[in-house]
């Protein structure tokens, strides 16, 4: 177990340091964003450069205190939060927000990792450009974290996740020695990818402090549509669909349970529901975008909708028809996410498992649920890279704290369905925490081999993030 912080390793960072680098401990810096997981820092840090980051993770390691880096505070499986941990130093890249470049021609930004997220999409808008990394929390985020847990989102389909949007990184490593990976080179094969191993380690092999990221072009006409769906199985041959009619510039499809949309209507929430008469049971948002003459999106859609009709894959649908009526598409997609957490779940899940078996996924587990109780269920997510959101609800007029001492068993179900899938227990947030058991039960063990003999190798002293991905 890591050391704490003490009032003489404060004094010493106090030498070190200039006072504007010290953070009061806030609670923010202790508490996930949905409050199931709490920590005490002993010391908050907030450096403005790689080299008081150096000096910070160097001293720490040679006093064996715990450093917990803290990015936008938006991860969702308490990678941030540490509440095994006594008093240990939380590390905040929040000064460290500085767009430093943007080349349109080589078509990379470089970015503080303190950068929020909506601030590197504007960067790139500005010089007419793409960074297609999206996601609800694009405002509070930032570069960080979201390289350090591989962040997905909805573009995932088209685009990748954040491993496949960066080209270099610049971090420091345990031992406060800096890896100047930063390039705009697109082919380097100089021996191991450090890059890639520090992309999703939740900086447990040490902290990111700026990157290099790719930038798109921008499409020029873009349309998105909502179609009604009488099933999952029905989405996903909608999705073969479209695929096949579009292509390449099918930039997002996402399968949207009408438990969503209940669950706005029940917590007030006041948006605009695409179909007005009833809410479907499900239905799919597709995003298009296409370079070349505005009109062509939209075109391609309402075709897309003919021909899934007159296959009997949808029974309504409805095109946007201008860009502000797109984001709004989207905008009732991004709250789900907050009726949900009005609502309280028992049990959330970020799982995938192969897209083919969406459908049977979502067949199966509430069948395997009943036998534990009775819930509600709202699954949603980026059925385009089979990542579902898959989150148990107490039955209405009921709280989740009556149902608390199932979750450990609704997760078994879950997991183990997806399991038997082929699938994963984390598709896009990451390890922490919370699922480091469930890594070990359902993890490849020469995998988890590698990860500790990685971990004992960088890290030693056992201080990057400690007790977050990997069990010693």
């Amino acid at each position: 177990m890591p050391n704490p912080v003490t009032p003489e390793f404060e004094a010493h960072l106090r030498s070190l340091l200039p006072a504007a680098a010290f953070r009061a401990p806030a609670s923010r810096y202790g508490e996930e964003p949905r409050g199931q997981s709490f920590g005490t820092p002993g010391l908050v840090l907030a450096p403005a450069s790689t080299c008081e980051v150096s000096t910070i993770i160097r001293a720490a390691g040679q006093a064996g205190v715990g450093v917990i880096p803290y990015s936008g505070g938006t991860g969702l499986v308490s990678g941030q939060v540490a509440p095994e941990l006594s008093a240990p130093l939380v590390l905040s890249l929040e000064r460290m927000s500085q767009i430093r470049s943007v080349d349109p021609a080589g078509a990379v930004i470089e970015v503080g990792a303190g950068a929020i997220l909506a601030d590197v999409q504007g960067a790139a808008e500005a010089a007419g450009m793409l960074f297609p990394l999206s996601l609800a929390s694009q405002g509070s985020a930032r570069i960080g974290g979201l390289l350090a847990t591989n962040a997905g989102g909805v573009n995932v389909i088209r685009y990748g996740n954040a491993r496949d949007l960066c080209l270099g990184l610049e971090a420091v490593l345990p031992d406060g020695r800096v890896y100047d990976g930063l390039t705009g080179l697109r082919k380097n094969n100089l021996g191991y990818d450090l890059r890639n191993l520090l992309i999703g380690a939740e900086g447990s092999l040490g902290v990111i402090t700026a990157a290099t990221l790719k930038l798109m072009a921008r499409p020029t006409d873009q349309a998105a549509a909502f179609f009604v769906v009488d099933s999952p199985a029905a989405a996903l041959d909608l999705l073969a669909l479209a695929r096949g009619r579009v292509g390449e510039v099918l930039s997002g499809f996402e399968l949207i349970s009408g438990t969503g949309l209940d669950f706005m209507a029940e917590t007030g929430i006041d948006i605009r529901q695409p179909f007005a008469d009833a809410r479907p049971d499900w239905m799919c948002l597709v995003d298009l975008g296409l370079m070349g003459t505005p009109g062509g999106a939209e075109e391609a859609l309402a075709g897309l909708f003919e021909a899934a009709l007159e296959a009997g894959l949808v029974s309504d649908g409805v095109v946007s028809q201008s860009e502000s009526q797109r984001h709004a598409f989207w905008a009732l997609r991004e709250m789900i996410p907050e009726a949900n957490r009005r609502i309280g779940s028992i049990s959330s899940h970020d799982i995938a498992v192969p897209v083919t078996r969406v459908p049977d996924f979502i067949e199966e587990a509430p069948r395997r649920l009943a036998r534990i109780g009775t819930f509600r269920i709202n699954s949603f997510g980026h059925m385009g890279d089979g990542n579902l959101h898959y989150n148990v609800f107490p039955p209405k007029g009921r709280s989740r704290d009556e149902f608390a001492n199932l979750k450990g068993e609704i997760r078994a179900c879950v997991y183990d369905l997806v399991d038997e899938m082929g699938g994963s227990i984390s598709a896009e947030h990451g390890v922490g925490r919370i699922k480091l058991a469930e890594q070990e039960r359902y993890g490849d063990p020469g995998l988890l081999a590698a990860m500790r003999a990685i971990k004992r190798a960088l890290d030693p002293g056992g201080v990057m993030n400690p007790g977050a991905v990997i069990i010693p």
